[in-house]
Protein backbone atom coordinates (compact mmCIF):
# COMPACT_ATOMS: atom_id res chain seq x y z
CA UNK A 1 0.00 0.00 0.00
CA UNK A 2 2.98 2.35 0.48
CA UNK A 3 3.45 3.77 -2.97
CA UNK A 4 -0.80 4.29 -3.11
CA UNK A 5 -0.58 6.13 0.55
CA UNK A 6 -1.55 9.62 0.24
CA UNK A 7 1.47 11.85 1.55
CA UNK A 8 0.43 15.80 0.96
CA UNK A 9 -3.14 16.24 2.92
CA UNK A 10 -3.25 12.66 3.92
CA UNK A 11 -6.35 13.51 5.67
CA UNK A 12 -8.22 13.48 1.76
CA UNK A 13 -6.95 9.70 1.49
CA UNK A 14 -9.35 7.12 0.70
CA UNK A 15 -8.34 3.33 0.64
CA UNK A 16 -11.50 1.42 0.67
CA UNK A 17 -12.65 -0.03 -2.35
CA UNK A 18 -16.15 1.19 -2.23
CA UNK A 19 -14.52 4.47 -2.68
CA UNK A 20 -12.41 3.87 -4.72
CA UNK A 21 -14.95 1.84 -6.72
CA UNK A 22 -17.43 4.73 -6.97
CA UNK A 23 -15.38 7.24 -8.56
CA UNK A 24 -13.72 4.55 -10.94
CA UNK A 25 -17.43 3.95 -12.10
CA UNK A 26 -18.79 6.99 -12.37
CA UNK A 27 -15.32 7.97 -14.31
CA UNK A 28 -15.07 7.59 -18.37
CA UNK A 29 -11.65 8.66 -18.95
CA UNK A 30 -8.46 7.35 -17.30
CA UNK A 31 -4.63 8.66 -17.86
CA UNK A 32 -2.54 5.59 -18.63
CA UNK A 33 1.10 6.60 -17.80
CA UNK A 34 3.59 3.57 -18.81
CA UNK A 35 7.62 4.11 -19.71
CA UNK A 36 8.55 2.61 -23.37
CA UNK A 37 12.36 2.96 -24.34
CA UNK A 38 13.24 5.12 -21.44
CA UNK A 39 10.37 7.71 -22.87
CA UNK A 40 7.52 8.18 -20.39
CA UNK A 41 4.34 8.83 -22.12
CA UNK A 42 0.89 9.32 -20.21
CA UNK A 43 -2.14 8.54 -22.81
CA UNK A 44 -5.51 9.30 -22.04
CA UNK A 45 -8.35 6.61 -22.59
CA UNK A 46 -11.48 5.16 -21.67
CA UNK A 47 -12.11 1.93 -19.30
CA UNK A 48 -13.64 -0.08 -17.67
CA UNK A 49 -14.00 -1.48 -14.16
CA UNK A 50 -14.90 -5.29 -13.86
CA UNK A 51 -15.21 -6.37 -10.48
CA UNK A 52 -11.50 -6.24 -8.72
CA UNK A 53 -9.80 -5.35 -12.51
CA UNK A 54 -9.81 -2.39 -14.87
CA UNK A 55 -9.97 -3.49 -18.45
CA UNK A 56 -8.26 -1.17 -21.09
CA UNK A 57 -8.39 -1.80 -25.01
CA UNK A 58 -7.57 -1.14 -28.20
CA UNK A 59 -5.70 -1.52 -31.69
CA UNK A 60 -3.42 -4.62 -31.09
CA UNK A 61 -0.87 -2.30 -32.54
CA UNK A 62 -0.82 0.28 -30.15
CA UNK A 63 2.81 0.88 -28.43
CA UNK A 64 1.64 1.37 -24.97
CA UNK A 65 -1.22 -1.53 -25.42
CA UNK A 66 1.81 -3.74 -26.76
CA UNK A 67 4.38 -2.20 -23.82
CA UNK A 68 1.77 -3.11 -21.26
CA UNK A 69 0.94 -6.72 -22.50
CA UNK A 70 4.65 -7.90 -21.70
CA UNK A 71 4.18 -6.81 -18.53
CA UNK A 72 5.72 -3.23 -18.01
CA UNK A 73 4.63 -1.53 -15.02
CA UNK A 74 2.25 1.00 -15.48
CA UNK A 75 0.14 3.84 -13.15
CA UNK A 76 -3.29 4.50 -14.17
CA UNK A 77 -5.20 8.01 -12.90
CA UNK A 78 -8.62 8.97 -12.89
CA UNK A 79 -10.22 12.43 -11.83
CA UNK A 80 -13.93 13.72 -11.48
CA UNK A 81 -13.72 17.62 -11.37
CA UNK A 82 -16.38 18.53 -8.84
CA UNK A 83 -15.96 22.76 -8.37
CA UNK A 84 -13.55 25.15 -8.67
CA UNK A 85 -12.81 26.40 -4.98
CA UNK A 86 -12.57 30.33 -4.73
CA UNK A 87 -10.83 31.29 -1.52
CA UNK A 88 -9.45 35.14 -0.44
CA UNK A 89 -6.51 34.28 -1.93
CA UNK A 90 -4.84 33.12 -4.83
CA UNK A 91 -2.79 30.83 -2.74
CA UNK A 92 -5.42 29.50 -1.24
CA UNK A 93 -7.56 28.81 -4.51
CA UNK A 94 -8.07 24.82 -5.03
CA UNK A 95 -10.60 22.46 -6.71
CA UNK A 96 -12.93 20.03 -5.32
CA UNK A 97 -12.41 16.58 -6.79
CA UNK A 98 -12.61 12.50 -6.57
CA UNK A 99 -9.36 10.82 -7.91
CA UNK A 100 -7.99 7.30 -8.21
CA UNK A 101 -4.19 6.18 -8.17
CA UNK A 102 -3.87 2.45 -9.70
CA UNK A 103 -0.58 1.08 -9.72
CA UNK A 104 0.50 -2.19 -11.06
CA UNK A 105 1.26 -4.62 -14.38
CA UNK A 106 -1.55 -5.85 -16.59
CA UNK A 107 -2.26 -9.17 -18.04
CA UNK A 108 -3.81 -9.64 -21.68
CA UNK A 109 -7.15 -11.36 -22.27
CA UNK A 110 -6.83 -13.59 -25.05
CA UNK A 111 -9.23 -15.99 -25.20
CA UNK A 112 -11.66 -14.70 -27.48
CA UNK A 113 -14.80 -14.78 -25.75
CA UNK A 114 -13.74 -12.95 -22.73
CA UNK A 115 -12.78 -10.58 -24.69
CA UNK A 116 -16.38 -9.97 -26.07
CA UNK A 117 -17.54 -9.87 -22.43
CA UNK A 118 -15.07 -7.10 -21.93
CA UNK A 119 -16.46 -5.48 -24.67
CA UNK A 120 -19.98 -5.64 -24.05
CA UNK A 121 -19.47 -4.57 -20.49
CA UNK A 122 -17.72 -1.77 -21.91
CA UNK A 123 -20.30 -0.85 -24.49
CA UNK A 124 -23.48 -1.11 -21.30
CA UNK A 125 -21.07 1.16 -18.83
CA UNK A 126 -21.26 3.75 -21.69
CA UNK A 127 -24.54 3.15 -23.05
CA UNK A 128 -26.65 1.22 -21.58
CA UNK A 129 -28.24 -1.57 -23.65
CA UNK A 130 -26.25 -0.81 -26.90
CA UNK A 131 -24.61 -4.13 -27.09
CA UNK A 132 -28.45 -5.30 -28.69
CA UNK A 133 -29.14 -2.50 -30.64
CA UNK A 134 -26.14 -2.63 -32.44
CA UNK A 135 -23.78 -5.15 -34.48
CA UNK A 136 -21.52 -6.66 -31.89
CA UNK A 137 -17.55 -7.49 -32.43
CA UNK A 138 -16.55 -10.29 -35.25
CA UNK A 139 -13.99 -12.37 -34.24
CA UNK A 140 -11.66 -10.99 -36.77
CA UNK A 141 -12.38 -7.48 -35.20
CA UNK A 142 -11.56 -8.88 -31.55
CA UNK A 143 -8.70 -10.42 -32.80
CA UNK A 144 -7.01 -6.90 -34.04
CA UNK A 145 -8.30 -6.02 -30.42
CA UNK A 146 -6.22 -6.09 -27.31
CA UNK A 147 -7.82 -6.33 -24.11
CA UNK A 148 -5.40 -5.75 -21.15
CA UNK A 149 -6.85 -6.06 -16.91
CA UNK A 150 -5.25 -4.28 -14.73
CA UNK A 151 -5.81 -5.45 -11.17
CA UNK A 152 -6.47 -2.76 -8.54
CA UNK A 153 -4.28 -4.80 -6.18
CA UNK A 154 -2.35 -1.14 -5.40
CA UNK A 155 -5.00 1.56 -5.27
CA UNK A 156 -6.11 5.10 -3.32
CA UNK A 157 -8.61 7.79 -3.77
CA UNK A 158 -8.13 11.59 -2.95
CA UNK A 159 -10.88 13.41 -2.38
CA UNK A 160 -11.47 17.50 -1.56
CA UNK A 161 -14.71 18.44 -1.02
CA UNK A 162 -15.84 21.49 1.01
CA UNK A 163 -15.50 25.61 1.20
CA UNK A 164 -11.79 27.26 0.78
CA UNK A 165 -10.25 27.67 3.96
CA UNK A 166 -8.59 31.15 3.87
CA UNK A 167 -6.08 32.40 6.38
CA UNK A 168 -7.86 34.03 9.23
CA UNK A 169 -6.53 37.80 8.36
CA UNK A 170 -7.92 37.30 4.73
CA UNK A 171 -11.68 36.99 6.08
CA UNK A 172 -12.69 40.17 5.79
CA UNK A 173 -11.36 40.56 2.30
CA UNK A 174 -13.80 42.76 0.24
CA UNK A 175 -14.31 39.67 -2.56
CA UNK A 176 -16.56 36.84 -3.13
CA UNK A 177 -15.39 33.09 -1.91
CA UNK A 178 -17.24 29.75 -2.14
CA UNK A 179 -17.31 27.07 -4.64
CA UNK A 180 -18.64 26.99 -8.44
CA UNK A 181 -20.16 23.48 -8.78
CA UNK A 182 -18.79 21.74 -11.96
CA UNK A 183 -20.56 18.92 -13.75
CA UNK A 184 -20.38 16.44 -16.80
CA UNK A 185 -23.55 17.04 -18.92
CA UNK A 186 -24.89 15.20 -21.95
CA UNK A 187 -26.24 17.92 -24.61
CA UNK A 188 -29.02 17.16 -27.37
CA UNK A 189 -28.10 13.87 -29.43
CA UNK A 190 -26.68 14.98 -33.24
CA UNK A 191 -27.64 12.34 -35.47
CA UNK A 192 -25.16 10.98 -38.43
CA UNK A 193 -26.01 12.61 -41.73
CA UNK A 194 -26.86 8.82 -42.66
CA UNK A 195 -29.55 8.19 -40.30
CA UNK A 196 -33.09 8.02 -41.82
CA UNK A 197 -35.49 10.20 -40.27
CA UNK A 198 -37.81 8.49 -37.72
CA UNK A 199 -35.07 6.43 -36.65
CA UNK A 200 -35.95 5.78 -33.01
CA UNK A 201 -32.57 7.40 -30.56
CA UNK A 202 -31.01 4.78 -28.59
CA UNK A 203 -32.71 3.48 -25.15
CA UNK A 204 -30.96 5.37 -23.55
CA UNK A 205 -31.44 8.55 -24.60
CA UNK A 206 -35.21 8.20 -25.13
CA UNK A 207 -35.04 7.32 -21.48
CA UNK A 208 -33.28 10.60 -20.42
CA UNK A 209 -35.64 12.80 -22.65
CA UNK A 210 -38.60 10.91 -21.48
Amino acid sequence: MSRVTVRRHPERGHYDRETIDAILDEAIVAHVGFVHDGQPFVIPMAFVRVGDDLFLHGSAGSRLLRTLRDGAPVAVTVTLLDGLVLARSVFNSSMNYRSVVVLGSATEIADLEAKREAMRRYTERLMPGRWDEVRTPTDKELKTTTVLALPLDEASAKVRTGPPIDEPEDADAPVWAGVLPLRLGAGDPEPDDGVPPGTPLPRTIASRDA
